[in-house]
Parts: C-alpha cells; sequence; structure tokens
C-alpha cells in the first residue's frame, strides 16, 4: 500500500523515467524471470499512473477558441475534436 501512494506522489516526469530505466531492463533480457515479473507489474502500475495524470491534465486545460462571437474557452478535448484530431 505503501509503494502505491509513493507511485502516486511522483510526477509525471519521475514516472516516466522510471518507466524507461524498467522497459530498457526488460528489453536487455539479463533479468531473471522473478524480477522481469515485478519490473513488469511495475510498469503496468506507472502506465496505468502516467495515463491518468495525462487525464487529468487534459480536463483542466481550456483552449481559447476564435469565433464570431469573439474569444470563448472550449475544453480542450472538444476543441481536438472540433479540428478532426
Amino acid at each position: 500500500m505503501a509503494a502505491a501512494k509513493e507511485q502516486e506522489a511522483l510526477s509525471f516526469e519521475a514516472a516516466m523515467e522510471r518507466l524507461e530505466s524498467i522497459v530498457n531492463k526488460l528489453e536487455s533480457g539479463d533479468v531473471p524471470l522473478e524480477t522481469a515479473i515485478e519490473l513488469f507489474q511495475e510498469g503496468m502500475k506507472l502506465s496505468s499512473l502516467c495515463g491518468s495524470k495525462l487525464e487529468q491534465v487534459e480536463r483542466k486545460i481550456e483552449v481559447l477558441i476564435e469565433s464570431e462571437n469573439g474569444l470563448h474557452k472550449k475544453p480542450f478535448a472538444q476543441a481536438n475534436e472540433d479540428r478532426g484530431e
């Protein structure tokens, strides 16, 4: 439980760095099976954490859109949909 709280306290950048480190270790193939499984599990949790943090940021971002009636705020996700992204 303490490890989960520690991961949640990680910044997005720190979580991505740790995830890259895990991927590099797993790709090297020089990791014992038990360690590889533990690293894989940690990597999955970090991946989920990073995705969650990105979703939170995306919800907070608002884009100013120029329209016929002047400027108005639009949620980030909706602005991307309007542009066909």
